[in-house]
């Protein structure tokens, strides 16, 4: 179990659009971060575990692909987020 409920929650808490909103694009790019960042972790002590690896590819795929989306809809969204998760350096 990647993140715990409590976690998960505050996640959507703080990236929600309106009231019982857990779909959106925001919501979705968030918590693949955060699983993202786990795996990240995840394999600066397990090198070989390539399995976890292609998932942690897949993830980051349907990440750019939520963020591509994103940019296409709404360009102050997307910027927003980026900022807010400091993905681009």
């Amino acid at each position: 179990m990647v993140l715990q409920p409590e976690d998960k929650a505050s996640v959507i808490e703080k990236f929600k659009q309106h009231e019982n909103d857990t779909g959106s694009p925001e919501v979705q790019v968030a918590l693949l971060t955060e699983r993202i960042k786990y795996l990240t972790e995840h394999f600066k002590t397990h090198k070989k575990d390539f399995h976890s690896r292609t998932g942690l590819l897949k993830l980051v795929g349907k990440r750019r692909k939520l963020l591509n989306y994103l940019k296409e809809k709404d360009v102050d969204r997307y910027r927003r987020l980026i900022a807010e998760l400091g993905l681009r350096k």
